[in-house]
C-alpha cells in the first residue's frame, strides 16, 4: 500500500519526529514527495528537524512542525485536526517513545510514564487518526515503531518491554480490523534493531560499531514495508535477520515446550540456546 500511498501524495504525519528514526522517517518521506508534519515536543530541537527536513522536501511541499505531546489526548487530537485541515495523511507514523529503567516491583513512575508515551501515544494517535483516514478512502498506511524488547522480551527493563509488547499486539489487531473493514490502508510494525539515536548518544557519545545509524534502519524499513511486509525487523551490525528469527521462535518455544520463562537467559538452557542460535537445532 506504500507505494499507493506515495502516489496519490499527501502528507506524512510522524511523531517522534525532532531527532533518530523519526526525522530519519520524515526526511525520506520528504524526499519521496509527500509533505511533512513533525510533531514533537516544542523547542529548539524540533524546530532545527524542521529545517532539515523542508531542506530534503521537493519544491513547494508542506513542511510544518505541530508541537505536540502525545501523552495529551487533546493534544494529539489537535494533531489530527492540523493535519486534515492541511491536507489529505498518507503516512501516519506512531513514533514517539521513551526508556526510563524499570524493576517488576520498583520504579511504578517508570512504568507508568513509559505506558503513557510508548503505548497510550501510539493509541492516542490510532484513535484520532484512523477513523478519517477509513473516510477518506484512499491509500495510506499507518506505522507503530515497537521494539525487539516487545517481542523476544529480555530482561533488564521489564516497564519498557511490556510497553512495546503492547504496541505489538495493538498493531496486529489494527491491521486485522482494517483488512476485516476493507479499508486500504495497510499497517506496519517497525522493529529497529540496534540504532544510533539521540538517546543513546546521550551516554555513548561515539556511534558503537554493532549500531546501524537512523538512515540505514529507515531505509530497511521503508523498503520492506514497500514490499508490503507487516512485521519489520530490522537487522544491525551485529544481529542479522536469521538471528532476530531464531530468537523469536526460541522465545516462542518457551511457551510450545513448556520451558521457563525467559529460557534463552537460564543456565540450564544456555548451550542449547547457544546451539539453537548458531544452527536452529536444538
Amino acid at each position: 500500500m506504500f507505494k499507493e500511498a506515495i502516489a496519490e501524495g499527501g502528507l506524512a504525519v510522524v511523531t517522534g519526529a525532532a531527532s533518530g528514526v523519526g526525522l530519519a522517517a520524515a526526511t525520506r518521506f520528504a524526499e519521496a514527495g509527500l509533505g511533512i508534519i513533525l510533531a514533537d515536543l516544542p523547542g529548539e530541537t524540533l524546530d532545527a528537524a524542521t529545517e532539515v527536513v523542508r531542506k530534503a522536501a521537493k519544491p513547494g511541499a508542506t513542511v510544518i512542525a505541530v508541537p505536540t505531546d502525545v501523552t495529551d489526548m487533546d493534544q494529539v487530537e489537535q494533531l489530527a485536526d492540523s493535519a486534515f485541515q492541511t491536507g489529505p495523511v498518507a503516512v501516519l507514523m506512531n513514533n514517539a517513545g521513551i526508556g526510563m529503567s524499570s524493576k517488576c516491583w520498583e520504579n511504578y513512575d517508570a512504568w507508568t510514564r513509559m505506558m503513557d508515551v510508548n503505548f497510550y501515544g501510539v493509541l492516542r494517535g490510532v484513535q484520532a487518526f484512523t477513523p478519517r483516514m477509513i473516510e477518506a478512502g484512499r491509500p495510506s498506511v499507518i506505522i507503530n515503531t515497537g521494539s525487539k524488547q516487545g517481542i523476544t522480551t529480555p530482561p533488564g527493563n521489564p516497564g519498557y518491554n511490556a510497553t512495546k509488547a503492547a504496541v505489538k499486539v495493538l498493531s496486529e489487531q489494527l491491521a486485522h480490523e482494517l483488512r476485516e473493514a476493507g479499508a486500504p490502508i495497510s499497517v506496519h510494525l517497525f522493529v529497529p534493531g540496534f540504532t544510533y539515536t539521540g538517546m543513546i548518544s546521550s551516554f555513548l557519545p561515539e556511534k558503537p560499531a554493532a549500531a546501524w545509524t537512523s538512515e540505514q534502519t529507515v531505509d530497511h524499513f521503508i523498503e520492506h514495508m514497500t514490499a508490503g511486509d507487516f512485521y519489520i525487523l530490522c537487522p544491525d551490525n551485529d544481529v542479522d535477520s536469521t538471528r532476530d528469527k531464531r530468537r523469536a521462535e526460541w522465545a516462542v518455544g518457551d511457551i510450545i515446550e513448556n520451558r521457563p520463562p525467559l529460557s534463552r537467559w537460564h543456565p540450564d538452557y544456555k548451550e542449547a540456546f547457544a546451539e539453537f542460535e548458531k544452527t536452529g537445532k536444538t
